[in-house]
């Protein structure tokens, strides 16, 4: 089983019990999200912002225009810092002071580098689409070449990652189980509903097979 380095970059301080360096477990969280919070440092402000990534290997994808002062901003620092987050539930506890969520995150840290080779940075346009839909590229027009040009694809290594995970119950006081007052987890996951076809499709067109797929997969 490998697992990731534990640093003072990566090492998870607070609630170390939840923590988990096991790659498998890391890239299984990464693979079941579509949207992650890049930090970056933009005219001395710390700034937030999600995006949409995709995972390959030991390599995350990001993308951007040419004048997105995120991905400009991270090839200027040459690293970078990422984190997703899956909300699974609600605990709700008898006392305020405990109740808490049930959740699984993960924070990558690497180093960042422009992808310039052609095929490679088509590539990861495909790895970034069908990460939101899979198999989905072989439905959609691919870009043209001003629309590939006007595209910043950025690469960041796996260097170092940790997760955190909370899948339990409530944790309340001894002495408040026996208060009249309802305790316990409300579960949350994210759905799909039926996919809605745009007005202006062409007589006939259909909607596709991977479409189809992702929403039946997660009803």
């Amino acid at each position: 089983m490998a697992e990731y380095t534990v640093s003072a970059l990566n090492k998870v301080v607070r609630g170390p019990k939840r923590a988990n360096y096991d790659v498998d477990m890391i890239n299984t969280i990464l693979d079941d999200a579509f949207l992650c919070h890049v930090g970056y440092v933009w005219d001395n402000k710390a700034i937030v912002i999600p995006m949409a990534y995709a995972r390959k290997d030991d390599k995350i994808y990001i993308h951007g225009s040419l004048k997105n002062r995120m991905i400009l901003s991270l090839l200027d620092a040459g690293e970078a810092s990422i984190s997703v987050t899956h909300l699974d539930g609600l605990v709700l506890a008898r006392s305020a002071f405990h109740h808490s969520a049930n959740y699984r995150s993960v924070n990558v840290f690497g180093k960042v580098k422009k992808v310039e080779e052609p095929k490679e940075k088509m590539e990861a346009l495909k790895y970034i689409l069908n990460h939101m839909v899979p198999e989905h590229w072989d439905n959609v027009r691919h870009p043209n070449d001003k629309e590939f040009n006007a595209t910043l694809v950025l690469e960041i290594s796996m260097d170092v990652a940790s997760a955190k995970i909370r899948a339990e119950g409530v944790s309340d006081e001894t002495e408040d189980h026996k208060l009249p007052i309802w305790a316990g987890v409300v579960p949350i996951k994210q759905v799909a509903y039926d996919a809605i076809s745009d007005d202006d499709l062409p007589e006939g067109v259909e909607v596709p097979e991977a479409v189809m797929n992702y929403v039946a997969l997660h009803k």
